[in-house]
């Protein structure tokens, strides 16, 4: 019967049983007190009523506050998130239109506005694939031809970051570390000599010729330093005729113009979050005691701009030095004799360090994985001073604490998929984790939380969810 009653109404009668409720509460304390005048004075006998009619009125506002949560703050919570996940995070998210039974006309009215919506994006969705792919095609095209010239490119810019490799650079990079981009230059190449080169460039000389030894290792690449006309910053081109590369080096363009546009140099907790580069990984393990137990593989991706970048990953199996248990195993699908081989954790954990270098690192429940890390910190003298983002406090921060903040919940609210095979392995909970935080970021900025400080400011308010997942 209340659900054919409007939502005004509806409060309306809410409010009036609790005024009829109250005042018969005060009545019902004020006639008990006048019954006990015989007993005791009078005085006695109405604070004595005066105090049940206070502890009863209290309880009846707590009776009816928990009806008005239950019925009426949680679904329009839950129906202002459902929306802003669908309009920021393009995710289709269900309106539970039961839970919002007595809201009137109100889950409804959202569901179709929604739905339109969505029919709307979906045909408009359609026209931008259809450009895109022939963008993706011209692209691809590009980058084949590019793979015919002897010449790796790589885009700099004016504070000597990364915007662009293609994929001969990215097998000449990848024989130092692992290629990323927003990384700076001399991350790969001898500093003092590309700045020296680099500072030969004028109005009158816009090229320069040079050799460079890279940042590790005795390799020495020759170099021809460009200045760009149109856009700053400058290009290195590498002669690889000369340098080692893999067969499969026709490896895409990748690249992020943005990034030109960053200023690297502002502080951290005043960068937009949409202007961060994060490194979001994930460990296997032999158990789920980080002070007892090891590695067995790391997976990591790098998020730029808050687009996942292809091919920048890392996916290492683990010698852990001791046999995996078959619990274990069981979870992981790890053997012995797969890892068998496998660089040790301490040898791993640098590698990853290096590929985490000037970025956020985010996890899945992150305490439990650093802890493995700044174990195996210890041991080779690592500093893990990198910023921290734990995707179960930005659910939190998005969904409210009353919310299950598990991976697999996330993935089905947010629409991210793990294919079986990957579940339960590093890259490919790395890889769901990092399709979970491209989808919260446009959340979180769009409820006013713009900044890496902003966003700290709301997870420090959840911490007590990590301690109690672990």
């Amino acid at each position: 019967m209340l659900t054919s009653l409007s939502l005004r109404l509806r409060i309306f009668l809410m409010f009036l049983g609790m005024a009829f409720a109250s005042v018969g509460i005060v009545g019902g304390a004020l006639v008990w007190g006048y019954q006990r005048i015989d007993g005791a004075d009078a005085e006695t006998a109405f604070i004595f009523g005066g105090t049940v009619a206070s502890f009863g009125v209290l309880a009846l506002t707590v009776g009816f506050w928990l009806l008005f949560d239950e019925n009426v703050a949680k679904p329009i919570e839950k129906i202002a998130i459902a929306m802003r996940t669908r309009a920021h995070a393009k995710v289709d998210a269900e309106l539970d239109l039961h839970q919002a039974r007595y809201l009137g006309d109100l889950a409804p009215a959202v569901h179709a506005v929604s739905g339109e919506l969505s029919k709307i994006t979906a045909e408009s969705d359609g026209v931008l694939s259809e450009e895109k792919a022939q963008l993706m095609a011209e692209k691809a095209h590009l980058a084949l031809l590019l793979t015919e010239i002897p010449v790796a490119i790589v885009l700099i810019s004016p504070n000597h970051r990364i915007i662009l490799y293609d994929g001969q650079a990215a097998d000449i990079l990848g024989q130092v570390q692992v290629p990323r981009l927003s990384a700076s230059i001399f991350d790969y190449l001898n500093e003092d000599e590309l700045k020296a080169a680099h500072a030969q460039l004028s109005e009158t000389r816009t090229e320069v010729l040079t050799k460079c030894h890279c940042a590790r290792g005795n390799l020495c690449f020759d170099l021809r330093i460009k200045k760009l006309k149109q856009v700053q910053g400058y290009m290195v081109l590498v002669d690889n005729t000369h340098a080692r590369i893999a067969s499969d080096a026709e490896r895409p363009l990748v690249y992020d113009f943005a990034l030109q546009e960053h200023d690297s140099e502002r502080a951290l907790l005043k960068r937009p979050l949409e202007s961060l580069s994060f490194t979001v990984f994930d460990t296997e393990t032999t158990g789920l005691m980080p002070n007892k137990d090891e590695i067995v593989q790391i997976g990591a991706v790098r998020v730029v701009n808050g687009k996942i970048v292809p091919g920048e990953v890392i996916d290492q199996l683990v010698d852990p030095g001791r046999p995996i248990p078959p619990a274990s195993t069981k979870v992981h699908g790890i053997t012995d004799e797969m890892v068998k081989g496998a660089p040790d954790a301490v040898t791993s954990v640098q590698q990853f360090h290096t590929f985490a270098k000037d970025s956020v690192i985010v996890a899945h429940n992150a305490p439990f994985d650093m802890a493995f890390l700044h174990r195996y910190g210890r041991e080779s003298g690592l500093e893990w001073d990198h910023p921290i983002m734990d995707t179960v406090l930005l659910s939190a921060v998005v969904y409210g604490t009353t919310e299950i903040h598990t991976l697999d919940a996330l993935c089905d609210r947010l629409g991210v998929t793990i294919p079986v095979e990957l579940r339960h392995t590093a890259l490919g909970d790395a890889q769901a984790t990092a399709e979970v935080l491209c989808h919260l970021l446009p959340i979180l900025i769009s409820k006013g939380y713009k900044t890496f400080g902003d966003v700290l400011t709301q997870t420090r308010k959840h911490g007590r969810l990590i301690k109690d997942m672990n």
